[in-house]
């Protein structure tokens, strides 16, 4: 489980990127990557429930996202 926080990320280079990180998103969700996704209430972070092999490997996977450099991520390992 991720738990990311959104640092850093203007409006403008927001609302620039999401349509890639969107899109990127629905492939995971297709392919079984995301299990699920949760906006935080306050809509400057998200929850992901990730395919993973270790924490190593969910942030290879994180890291290919547009939105990647503005994220304080938090990696939970569950079973």
């Amino acid at each position: 489980m991720i738990d990311i926080l959104l640092q850093g990320l203007d409006n403008e280079t927001r609302m620039k990127l999401l349509p890639k990180e969107q899109e990127m998103i629905k492939v995971w969700e297709d392919n079984g990557t995301l299990l699920a996704s949760y906006i935080k209430a306050d809509a400057v972070g998200i929850y992901l429930v990730l395919m993973a092999n270790d924490k190593t490997d969910a942030d290879k996977k994180l890291s290919t996202l547009p939105y990647y450099p503005y994220m304080k991520i938090e990696i939970m390992t569950l079973r």
